[in-house]
């Protein structure tokens, strides 16, 4: 998908929404498919403490530039802009592990389930170690 050109990245994705709707797998279905995107270091053009200067996710399909924080506001918002998961409250959380000096940037769907903790799977909140919150964004329809 991400080797596409961006009209067909963006169809790319509009599928895996259409998809999840339909499935009984919705999030191992968005770990899938965010694990395959060319990952970079740190993507300069989204600052995570300010949410009002993200691009919209149709432009960060197009860029297709994802470092750990954008590809979480990614699995967010493929999550949010279905019918299934459409009333959902998800947030992304910067979790730092102070004893690793790691940092995660995790999203989490209605208080219960975690995702981009683990890039296998998807991750009960109620089995999440005790780590630091360092930031906290609510996603709403993107503009």
């Amino acid at each position: 998908m991400f080797e596409l050109n961006s009209d067909d990245r963006l169809s790319a994705w509009l599928n895996l929404r259409k998809q999840i709707d339909l499935s009984n797998t919705p999030f191992q279905d968005v770990i899938l498919f965010w694990n395959k995107t060319p990952f970079v270091g740190h993507n300069h053009k989204i600052d995570p403490f300010y949410p009002a200067s993200w691009p919209t996710p149709w432009e960060i399909v197009i860029d297709n530039r994802y470092d750990d924080f954008t590809k979480a506001i990614m699995i967010g918002y493929t999550l949010l802009l279905t019918e299934k998961f459409k009333d959902s409250k998800i947030k992304i959380k910067t979790l730092v592990d102070k004893d690793l000096k790691r940092l995660y940037n995790v999203v989490n769907i209605d208080n219960t389930w975690v995702l981009n903790y683990d890039d296998t799977r998807v991750v009960p909140i109620d089995s999440m170690p005790n780590l630091y919150l360092e930031n906290l964004v609510e996603l709403t329809r993107p503009r």
